[in-house]
């Protein structure tokens, strides 16, 4: 195993502080596991093929500024079922497994397997399992922010109950007001302000602007408080131990969903892993560091499998 200890911090690029999307992506769909999949391709259509897993409560619009440093490759960026223009899957629990199966077939209809999977946050989960149960579809994984520890154990206990509640409740009333109380602006400009770690005025209203566009993009209450009881009753950490792939874990040294003596120990039982570090940054780097995570990204890409 080797550790990227940390990510040296350059003076931050205009696309940093200033992100645009110069490239939204070739639209398809098609049916996956029941669920009307959307999803986006990026890049090099020739090229070899990374698959980007977004977040709970985020889409695809989440992660295209990590495509944009990466199109020398075809770049394909999902919606997961339930969340932003993709269906829930129809008579389905949306759980870890599900997801993963969903996945699965996702791969099988896109093509050129194995292929190199990136899963971010909760993404983390389901690419960890599914790579752990079907490593014959992946030839390398990487996950940003991984979720680490258990959601229901330690400091996060309480936090992660009181969501489970407000979810709870969101699925209960009425249609209305549930959608009102689930997309309600100031619950999403709280979180958005939680997770943010940077202090550019501009970048931080880009970020308010995404999540405030975005976070609310579903369709089925149930199907999301079904994606947030998955979200919190495993970790990446359980799956990994099992994988003998290459494995790049890219870490911000300041994310509130994982501590850094969660994401070493994770690290520490890797079979093949490489740990890359990045300083001064929270659970956003999608948002907040894309461009770096995009260029280690492409780095680990590049590194032979042995």
């Amino acid at each position: 195993m080797s550790e990227k200890a940390r990510v040296s911090m350059p003076p931050a690029s205009v696309f940093e502080l200033h992100p645009t999307v110069t490239s939204h992506g070739k639209l398809h769909e098609a049916t996956v596991n029941g669920s009307l999949t959307r999803w986006w391709e990026y890049g090099d259509s020739t090229a070899e093929t990374l698959v980007l897993i977004h977040g709970f409560r985020g889409d695809h619009h989440g992660l295209e500024l990590l495509a944009q440093g990466l199109l020398d490759y075809r770049v394909l960026i999902p919606d997961l079922p339930g969340f932003g223009r993709s269906e829930p899957m129809p008579a389905a629990e949306h759980t870890v497994n599900t997801y993963a199966a969903w996945l699965a077939e996702f791969l099988r209809l896109t093509g050129q397997n194995p292929i190199h999977l990136v899963g971010h946050s909760f993404g983390s989960i389901v690419s960890s399992y599914l790579t752990a149960t079907r490593p014959h579809l992946v030839q390398r994984l990487t996950l940003i922010n991984p979720i680490c520890e258990p959601a229901l154990e330690g400091n996060q206990k309480l936090m992660s109950r009181l969501a489970e509640m407000y979810y709870a409740a969101g699925a209960l009333l009425p249609a209305p007001l549930g959608f009102s109380l689930l997309k309600s602006h100031i619950i999403t400009r709280i979180s958005s302000e939680f997770m943010m770690k940077n202090s550019h005025a501009e970048l931080r209203n880009f970020i308010n602007g995404q999540h405030a566009a975005y976070f609310g993009a579903f369709s089925s209450r149930a199907a999301v408080l079904q994606a947030y009881r998955a979200s919190i009753s495993s970790t990446a950490a359980e799956f990994t131990p099992t994988i003998d792939l290459p494995i790049q874990m890219i870490v911000a040294q300041e994310d509130d969903l994982g501590s850094m003596e969660g994401q070493r120990a994770m690290f520490a039982a890797l079979r093949r892993g490489r740990l890359d570090v990045i300083p001064e940054v929270g659970h956003l780097i999608h948002y907040e560091t894309p461009l770096r995570a995009a260029a280690l990204i492409a780095d680990f890409h590049q590194e032979p499998i042995r």
